[in-house]
């Protein structure tokens, strides 16, 4: 098998973690002196990659990021874990603190491809802001190259020419084989990724990262949203349950108030 060369596209999102918030503007979320960290969907492909890095010798695993300045921390996570090589494509968000739309991303990634030569692009199913769900088929779609998305499962073969994935539907699983190169996307049980050694976080600050622009790819007007925003809101918060004192309370509230028959 000749050397195969991973891309793993990674994002910086809000920490699933932090309680998030609406801004002032209505825009969007409320995101300074928020802690943020890398998409967990795309911690598992990147940890996904650094599996068949393992297992075929002399893969090489590379990772890219489109957002500002504070993304090249997200790649410093991804080289700390075992990456071998990141690129950084700088993309400013607006005034509403949003960034590239899922098809201006795709569009990147697939000048990456052919710039690159690369072989096996393993991407998050979505991100948990956005959660569009959309970049890995446009990818696919551009590249002309066969997807499996949902991965639970990749398992490439021997001579590196096909790769079988294992994904989850409705009915239970289904396996697709297909020809390599491909374009797949990872959902929450393919892996369990690995958290990043301190010798390894150190040695990763001193790791160059390659900064570009996406001009540098695919040109401004490119990269131009499509879709606008008109406002974004908070649910509505539940009303406080009730104690009823018997089954009859209950089907006549049920009955008469929530109006279920």
């Amino acid at each position: 098998m000749s050397t195969l060369r991973i891309l793993v596209g990674v994002k910086r999102v809000v920490d699933y973690a932090v309680k998030i918030r609406v801004n002032a503007a209505r825009t969007g979320v409320e995101k300074a002196s928020v802690q943020h960290s890398m998409n967990p969907f795309c911690e598992i492909a990147l940890e996904e990659s650094l599996r068949l890095k393992k297992a075929f010798p002399g893969t090489a695993v590379a990772a890219a990021s489109l957002g500002p300045s504070a993304a090249a921390e997200t790649l410093r996570t991804a080289l700390a874990m075992g990456a071998d090589t990141a690129v950084h494509v700088v993309v400013q968000e607006d005034e509403a603190g949003l960034g590239a739309e899922p098809l201006a991303v795709a569009r990147v990634l697939k000048a990456i491809v052919e710039r690159d030569g690369v072989g096996l692009v393993l991407l998050g199913k979505q991100a948990i802001d956005g959660d569009s769900n959309q970049t890995g088929q446009m990818l696919a779609g551009m590249l002309g190259w066969p997807q499996a998305t949902f991965a639970s499962k990749v398992e490439l073969s021997s001579d590196g020419a096909r790769v079988e994935v294992t994904r989850e539907v409705d009915g239970g699983l289904e396996t697709l084989s297909l020809p390599m190169p491909a374009v797949i996307t990872c959902d929450l049980r393919l892996n369990e990724p690995r958290f990043a050694t301190l010798p390894n976080i150190m040695k990763a600050k001193k790791k160059k990262i390659e900064t570009v622009t996406a001009a540098d790819f695919v040109g401004e007007e490119a990269m131009k949203r499509r879709l606008e925003v008109l406002k974004v809101e908070e649910p509505a918060k539940r009303k406080s349950g009730v104690m009823v004192k018997d089954v009859d309370e209950l089907i006549d509230k049920l009955k008469n108030e929530a109006k279920l028959f």
